[in-house]
């Protein structure tokens, strides 16, 4: 993974929308969800500190091809909830 910058090349980070003891929220309300970079950071994150990432979506909502691709290569890091 390649480390983004900003302006004043101080790396990019970003935070959960939740966070318990075990596992890591982030909560979209879209109908595509694709691998973006908050979601690969938090990704890597959890791995890190061997925690799951719960992505809270709509029923309806699907899953991109590159997100399927992170899925498989986090193993079970990344899990999904309905809304």
């Amino acid at each position: 993974m390649t480390i983004q910058y900003t302006r004043h090349q101080v790396p990019r980070g970003t935070f959960p929308d939740a966070e318990t003891h075990d596992k890591l929220y982030l909560i979209k309300s879209v109908s595509v969800l694709r691998a973006t970079y908050q979601i690969r950071l938090l990704a890597f994150k959890a791995v890190e500190i061997r925690k799951r990432l719960v992505l809270v979506v709509p029923k309806h909502c699907k899953f991109h091809s590159s997100l399927k691709t992170l899925i498989r290569t986090t193993g079970r890091t990344i899990q999904r909830e309905a809304m």
